[in-house]
C-alpha cells in the first residue's frame, strides 16, 4: 500500500508564493506519474497539474505560467511551485499518485490566498 503526505499549504496574500510538497512512501512498484488537483468549497475537484515518469508535463489553463509542477524521483516526491497566486486558487490541494498496480490519493492540503 501508498500513502502520500502533502505539506506546505497555508495563508498567502494575492500574488504571493507557495511550495507544496508530496512524497510517496510505502511499497511503490511502478509510478507513472503524479499530480496535483483541488477543491474549493462548493466545487468539484478539478485537475491542476501532472508530471509523467519521464518528466512531460500537463497544466490546467487556469495556472499556465504562474504554477510550475517538478519531481525528485529518487526522493519520490512531487512539488507544485504556485506564484502569482490569486484568491480563485483557494482550496484543498490533493496529491494524486497513478501507480501500478493502484492509485492513490492525499489526505490535502488546504492554500487560502487572501486579497
Amino acid at each position: 500500500q501508498v500513502q502520500l503526505v502533502e505539506s506546505g499549504g497555508g495563508l498567502v496574500q494575492l500574488g504571493g508564493s507557495l511550495r507544496l510538497s508530496c512524497t510517496a512512501s510505502g511499497t511503490i512498484y511502478s509510478i507513472h506519474a503524479m499530480g496535483w488537483y483541488r477543491q474549493a468549497p462548493g466545487k468539484q475537484r478539478e485537475f491542476v497539474a501532472r508530471i509523467s515518469s519521464d518528466g512531460a508535463t500537463n497544466y490546467a489553463d487556469s495556472v499556465k505560467g504562474r504554477f510550475t509542477i517538478s519531481s525528485d524521483n529518487a526522493k519520490n516526491t512531487v512539488y507544485l511551485q504556485m506564484n502569482n497566486l490569486k484568491p480563485e486558487d483557494t482550496a484543498v490541494y490533493y496529491c494524486h499518485l497513478q501507480h501500478w498496480p493502484a492509485n492513490a490519493w492525499g489526505q490535502g492540503t488546504l492554500v487560502t490566498v487572501s486579497s
